[in-house]
């Protein structure tokens, strides 16, 4: 039976994680790079590249808890305005449901501002993902498109 490099890093991906073992040195890592006859120049140049995906994974869940921080801050200011608002349009002028509007309108604006931060991916996402990035870290420019 031969296999391909796919079908190779599969199982080899199956069983280390079966193995349990938990953690492997670096060396261990060299090594098993070497009996698969992997140089260390590529070793190094695929951890680099592991190292830069993590950072970008965690830079992007960093973003995405903000975004959804900021949407529950919305919506708790919403649902405390609003409620005022019903409460002091029934004391006030109980035959005309005026507080409909404001809620209505920013109720809108609400939903658009979920459907926003449900998006992880696509052009949007990745522009505000980039401006948040400048904007946190002043001089880097980190590029999702590797």
């Amino acid at each position: 039976m031969t296999y391909d490099s796919e079908d190779i890093q599969q199982i080899l991906q199956i069983a280390l994680a079966q193995k349990q073992e938990g953690e492997f040195s670096h060396q261990q890592l060299i090594e098993m790079a070497s009996e698969l006859n992997i140089s260390p120049q590529i070793l190094e140049k695929a951890e680099q590249q592991w190292l830069s995906q993590r950072s970008d994974q965690h830079q992007q869940r960093a973003f995405n808890n903000v975004r959804r921080q900021g949407f529950t801050a919305h919506l708790i200011s919403f649902l405390a305005v609003n409620s005022f608002l019903i409460l002091l349009n029934l004391f006030t002028s109980p035959s005309y449901f005026w507080a409909i509007f404001p809620l209505l309108g920013w109720g809108l604006g609400l939903f658009f501002h979920g459907l926003g931060i449900s998006q992880n991916e696509g052009k949007a996402y990745e522009q505000a993902f980039q401006k948040w990035c400048s904007q946190r870290l002043p001089g880097k420019n980190f590029d999702h498109h590797n």
